[in-house]
């Protein structure tokens, strides 16, 4: 829902500034033509209202749209990739993975494969919060291969087991039921 509003607010924009565009995905419009610096500092400025950035640097064009594909893959378990993601990466952005994965750490400082695991927690956690999913039906959906694989890197990034954050969920809104 967020990308689509995202991409409402740059093709309204574009639309206020006379500006047309060939394509417009989440993270990257390519313009028919090109503008002038005080026309893309117009935008950049008009854009950054909403939250939104405009990127000049390649390398963080490319990095976004790393960051977009693996946010897609989370948030879309169901359209997971059955081969690596290195391999889906790759052949979705058209560069080699080694390429993609020198500029990533380049300009984020963390590798892909940190970024990767980092957003599966931060998914995971949100099925926790959710209570909808066991810990195995977790496990499942996003491609872990096992509980004991899932909580490990769960623990690595945020210290506590999943086990121990759904309950501190529980008993927040425990206190607060009795508040």
């Amino acid at each position: 829902m967020v990308s689509l509003r995202c991409k409402i607010v740059v093709k309204n924009e574009l639309c206020k500034l006379g500006l047309t565009y060939k394509t417009l995905e989440l993270g990257v419009v390519e313009l028919g033509k090109p503008i002038s610096a005080d026309l893309r500092q117009l935008l950049r400025i008009n854009l950054l209202e909403y939250g939104l950035e405009l990127l000049d640097d390649k390398k963080s064009i490319l990095t976004e749209r790393i960051k977009n594909t693996i946010t897609e893959i989370v948030h879309s378990p169901d359209d997971t990739p059955k081969e690596n993601y290195s391999i889906f990466l790759s052949q979705k952005l058209g560069y080699d993975y080694t390429y993609l994965s020198n500029v990533f750490k380049e300009i984020k400082g963390i590798t892909i494969q940190q970024y990767i695991i980092i957003n599966k927690v931060e998914r995971v956690k949100e099925y926790l919060l959710y209570d909808e999913l066991n810990l195995s039906e977790i496990a499942y959906k996003m491609n872990y291969s096992s509980v004991g694989h899932l909580s490990n890197q769960f623990k690595k990034i945020t210290g506590v087991t999943p086990s121990f954050f759904k309950q501190s969920k529980s008993n927040r809104l425990d206190n607060l039921e009795n508040f």
